[in-house]
């Protein structure tokens, strides 16, 4: 699916990779979130930790992936049924960020050294629960929004300034496209009508009416 064409504009992803580890009645719950935008890099990450906790007796793992958050797998890998996969899962899908949006285009991945000590089916579930959202606490997250690039044609003398002003009055700024006879300064804006019509009402003051706005691609832009 073309993450262009989805019906979100907004979720929340996040700005690094994180690790963080939990003991459980000497059972070793290290989670491992990533970043990843497909299915294929999801499973790349737990093949690799797969190898490099080769002693581990589980690697139980989720995953959302997408704007709309179409794909979501989960696997116990080998722990009972429903008790690792799914509460991880859960942690991710549930989790609640301030400014409304949903998380999305994350792996959790937890290895678990097993202690001796049996936890019980509840017991699984509040551990692989508890180790997600142990980690989401540490995670730095920020905001992907999807963004519709506008584009106006300036004096060579003229773009610099222009693009200064608008950053600082909180656009989005694309590489200026620099042209023999004008340079296109290009500017990144929430996909909506309405952040449409005050940036064109913004570069008409800006350029005293000159800027001609036109509407070109969206992309996915994180706000960071």
């Amino acid at each position: 699916m073309n993450t262009n064409d989805s019906a979100a504009t907004r979720y929340t992803t996040l700005t690094s990779d994180c690790v963080h580890e939990l003991e459980i009645k000497r059972s070793r719950f290290i989670t491992y979130l990533y970043r990843v935008e497909t299915e294929a890099a999801a499973r790349e990450h737990i093949a690799a930790l797969r190898k490099s906790h080769f002693d581990a007796r589980h690697h139980c793992s989720a995953f959302i992936l997408g704007p709309d958050r179409m794909a979501q797998r989960s696997n116990d890998d080998g722990e009972p049924s429903g008790t690792a996969g799914i509460p991880m899962l859960d942690a991710l899908a549930k989790r609640e960020i301030a400014d409304g949006s949903v998380l999305s285009d994350v792996l959790a991945v937890v290895v678990r050294y097993f202690g001796g000590i049996k936890l019980g089916a509840g017991g699984l579930v509040r551990a692989y629960s508890e180790a997600v959202s142990s980690a989401l606490d540490q995670a730095q997250l920020h905001l992907r929004q999807r963004m519709r690039i506008h584009t106006f044609a300036a004096s060579h003398a003229d773009a610099a300034r222009y693009e200064n002003e608008l950053r600082a009055a909180g656009y989005q700024i694309e590489p200026t496209a620099w042209q023999a006879d004008a340079a296109i300064v290009q500017v990144g804006v929430p996909d909506t009508p309405e952040a449409a019509d005050q940036l064109r009402t913004h570069i008409a003051t800006l350029t005293s009416g000159a800027g001609e706005l036109a509407a070109a691609n969206t992309q996915w832009v994180d706000l960071i």
